[in-house]
């Protein structure tokens, strides 16, 4: 019958494949029933992953509500415990607290119960080294009655942390109680549901497998009902395209007998015309090939040498003694061009490279080890650079000098004889070195030994670096912008000499190196000019001054200067003026605007304003800069500046400060209490529009320490502002008894734990008194004839004070400057003598506010000298306005300078 045609050697057997045959389509499916059966198994593992993580997710999210409950159940309960509050309260609540804590701990399974101070501090902890260490965590919400609660991942895994606040029977909070607990302690519920899904899962594939079995055998079934004509056609269809294809083909039976050869496989092989039944041994192929077809292995693009062409062989074995099915590629030109690619490749990928790791900082050193660092192994096995000595300070390349300095050795290995960086080197005329500087192109010496004018530079040297196995090297000059940089060698000791084709990748690579290198210099020539100018417009040193002892510190931005500032000013009547201030960006033009605030300060602290004042004029000018910028279309105007001013005066122990838009100061007490004085706070510089800004009074024991700082030292991005105050809080109490420069540096070292991202200012002053016994004064009557009872009295003073040398020209001094207030002033009028370190200092007060003039009288005017002697008399003078009046003073040195010659004046 028709149905049961066939191929002429097809017979019952052929019909009915065996077992082992079936069980071999099972596991690799190439039917549609087995792909079917392989759809359904995903189906059904997709099905149990599904429902696996959905109960795990569930027992997560249940387990986390758990130990939400039970941390908090246990905060709760060990807060209100009788007792608790009482030992919060007590002297010594660790001795109290830790047993009861460490015993619920292990009670309620929990990882810990932590008491805490209103402050943060721990009293109980399960690792006593934490106990007494502040949390930064913050409570708030649980001091003010309401439990917190947060969430986080912990070195074993999810945990949640309750705080709760314990309130003693006046209903104040006397401390915290915070418990934690990890999620994996309270699950394990989802073990018991697992077994079930795999169940179901098994039944369904039980199912499937079945399912698919039933529709396999209907396919083979109908496989079987294939006629004559369709089988013939089918086979010549296969043997015209066997023949066709450009691969080789081989078929092989079990035994390694050759069955079929398509005519590809007899022209790459030259296979005899009678190969078809002969072993693959005897058909005079190569023992590599022969061994390769006979193992009936499978193997995958497999090259192999036959006579003078490489093939790429491919086996497919049919079945464990079925035989298997080989294809033959000739791939000769193919792997040349695919060698020739991979080179073009690798240079490619190298300098693509080069563009994203050469360049990374604006440092010359590290530019030109990013430069090794790239080359080597990939393209050398060593790498050398050096950089001519201008380029090296950011100056720009003169060509005047060509004496050039290593900076950069990199290498496959440690111990190669180069000359170490940092070594100056001047290369001789012959040296390849030489030549690519002349020339400017890359030079390739191919053989080291037979260079001549390479080994005549250093002949020892070049011999140790033969010896060690170099045997090629590229030079290529660091150009740009057409100016010599310096230059970069590569080097060959294990890889294959450098060849012709190696000098277009050397000569890219140097180009972008050079680039970089360049743009580092003229960075490093800013940074430098910034850095000189900042350095010169900051104090060098500060005066020695007896109202005050002074430490001080500058910390610059990891992105380079900026506008941050400091200054202490010494002002009339043995009084100091401390100021700091910031402005906003960094560069020259921060530093610029930085060095004309102070020296607006300067003059506005010699005219002696208060310090609302002077912060009112330097807002005014804040404001004028912007305005001239704006109508010069300058875009760099002053886009924020801030400072604050004091003034200390050391016979009252006064301080009066004022400040726009800075931090307040800290204030140390002789005793190491630590506070932050509420000053009154302006505008920020230049945005006050006309506000008037407010000052502070604080009386200062001797011995206190005032601390004036920039934003940078408590403010940081991953910082809030007022955890960087308690540190400074922390760091200052820390420091009682040391010296201010070592206070100064545990500060910085306290806040600072890396470069910081905005510059530091930081001024610590100790205050001193001046000793009663340094200031006399007395009230002047309205007379002019009380002038020789106040005189005589003050001679009486300095004869005490041990300065009877002075006495003559002090009385000439204070007569004057009483005389005048008592001719042109108003009462009050009061005299005053402060004696300080190396001066003596004489003022006169009085109730009116018209300031005298210095002028020189002709030889026949009866007055107008007195001043003019005052002047020639003292070491400086001037008037400072009070809310009473205005204050005369003269100035007079102790430290054996000269006063002015008054000889032209004793003679008239």
């Amino acid at each position: 019958m028709p149905s049961e045609a066939g191929p002429p050697e097809a017979g019952p057997k052929a019909r009915h494949p065996s077992a082992r045959r079936r069980l071999l389509s099972w596991r690799k499916p190439r039917s549609v029933a087995g792909q079917v059966f392989l759809l359904q198994l995903v189906v059904v593992l997709l099905l149990i992953a599904t429902a696996v993580a959905a109960l795990v997710i569930q027992d997560r999210n249940r387990a986390l509500q758990e130990a939400k409950d039970r941390s908090l159940v246990v905060a709760e309960s060990f807060a209100n415990a009788r007792g608790t509050a009482e030992a919060m309260e007590s002297d010594d609540p660790t001795a109290e607290l830790q047993p009861h804590a460490e015993a619920v701990r292990k009670r309620t399974d929990v990882d810990y119960v932590v008491a805490l101070s209103p402050y943060g501090f721990r009293w109980t902890h399960p690792d006593e080294d934490q106990i007494g260490k502040h949390v930064s965590t913050s409570y708030g919400n649980a001091l003010e009655g309401e439990p917190h609660q947060t969430t986080f991942d912990s070195s074993l895994g999810k945990a949640v942390d309750s705080t709760v606040a314990v309130f003693n029977d006046k209903g104040t909070a006397v401390g915290l109680v915070t418990v934690g607990v990890t999620v994996d302690k309270v699950t394990g519920v989802v073990q018991d549901q697992l077994p079930v899904i795999f169940a179901a899962g098994g039944v369904a594939l039980l199912l499937a497998a079945g399912g698919s079995a039933l529709v396999s055998g209907r396919l083979r079934r109908q496989t079987r009902g294939l006629g004559p004509v369709e089988m013939t056609r089918m086979y010549e269809h296969h043997d015209a395209v066997l023949h066709a294809v450009r691969e080789g083909v081989l078929i092989l039976d079990g035994d390694g007998g050759l069955l079929l050869a398509n005519d590809e496989a007899r022209r790459l092989l030259a296979l005899p015309p009678d190969a078809e039944g002969r072993p693959v041994a005897d058909l005079g192929l190569s023992p590599a090939l022969a061994e390769l077809l006979g193992a009936s292995r499978a193997v995958t693009d497999h090259v192999v040498l036959a006579g003078d062409t490489l093939l790429a062989v491919n086996v497919r074995p049919v079945g464990p003694r079925e035989g298997c099915v080989a294809t033959l590629r000739d791939t000769t030109e193919l792997r040349a061009l695919a060698g020739r690619a991979d080179v073009a490749g690798g240079r490619l990928q190298l300098l693509y490279e080069a563009g994203t790791r050469i360049g990374t900082t604006l440092d010359i050193g590290r530019t030109a080890e990013e430069l090794t660092e790239v080359t080597v192994p990939r393209f050398a096995d060593f790498a050398t650079v050096e950089l001519v000595q201008s380029v090296l300070h950011g100056d720009e390349p003169t060509g005047a000098s060509t004496e050039m300095r290593r900076i950069a050795v990199a290498g496959i290995h440690d111990d190669a004889p180069f000359r170490p960086v940092g070594t100056p080197l001047r290369y001789r005329e012959g040296n390849p070195v030489t030549t690519g500087v002349t020339t400017g192109r890359p030079v390739l010496v191919a053989d080291l030994a037979a260079s001549d004018g390479w080994r005549a530079q250093d002949p020892e040297r070049s011999r140790r670096l033969i010896a060690y196995g170099m045997h090629s090297m590229i030079s290529v000059p660091l150009r740009a912008r057409g100016q010599l940089l310096g230059v970069v060698q590569f080097w060959r000791s294990e890889q294959s000499p450098f060849e012709p084709d190696d000098l277009s990748p050397a000569e890219e690579l140097a180009t972008r190196a050079a680039v970089c290198i360049d743009n580092a210099r003229r960075y490093t020539r800013e940074h430098t000019t910034a850095v000189t100018l900042q350095r010169s417009l900051l104090p060098g040193t500060l005066p020695e001054l007896s109202a005050l002892e002074v430490g001080h510190r500058y910390l610059p931005a990891q992105a380079g200067v900026g506008g941050d500032w400091y200054d202490v000013i010494p002002l009339p009547g043995a009084r100091v003026a401390l100021v700091v201030g910031d402005v906003v960006g960094h560069g020259l033009h921060a530093a610029a605007t930085m060095g004309r605030l102070r020296t607006a300060v300067h003059n506005f602290a010699a005219l002696d304003l208060p310090p609302d004042e002077l912060l009112a004029h330097l807002d005014d000018l804040i404001a004028r800069i912007d305005t001239d910028a704006a109508a010069e279309g300058d875009t760099e105007a002053v886009t924020g500046a801030t400072c604050l001013y004091a003034i200390y005066d050391p016979v009252s122990g006064l301080c009066v400060l004022a400040r726009a838009g800075h931090p307040g100061p800290a204030l140390v007490s002789p005793d190491g209490s630590v506070t932050f004085p509420d000053i009154p706070v302006a505008p920020p510089l230049g945005v006050g529009a006309g506000l008037p800004v407010e000052t502070a009074e604080l009386r200062l024991a001797a011995g206190s320490r005032l601390v004036l700082y920039t934003d940078g030292l408590v403010e940081a991005r991953d910082r809030d502002i007022d955890v960087g105050l308690d540190m400074l809080r922390e760091a200052l109490a820390a420091t009682r008894d040391a010296d201010l420069d070592d206070t100064c540096q545990t500060v910085l070292d306290t806040m600072l734990r890396t470069r910081p991202s905005d510059d530091v200012a930081l001024l610590v002053a100790r205050t001193r008194l001046l000793d009663p016994d340094q200031v006399a004064e007395w009230d002047v009557p309205d007379d002019p004839a009380a002038v020789p009872r106040i005189r005589a009295e003050a001679g009486r003073r300095l004869e005490s004070w041990g300065l009877g040398e002075a006495a003559f020209t002090t009385e000439l001094i204070l007569s004057e400057l009483v005389t005048n207030a008592i001719r042109y002033g108003r009462s009050p009028i009061g005299l005053r003598l402060l004696r300080d370190r190396d001066s003596l200092i004489c003022e006169v007060a009085d109730g009116t506010s018209t300031s005298p003039h210095l002028r020189r009288a002709t030889f026949t005017d009866e007055g107008g000298r007195g001043l003019f002697l005052v002047a020639q008399m003292s070491r400086r003078w001037g008037t400072r306005y009070t809310d009473r009046g205005k204050i005369i003073w003269a100035e007079q040195a102790l430290d054996g300078e000269a006063a002015g010659d008054l000889s032209g004046l004793l003679d008239l």
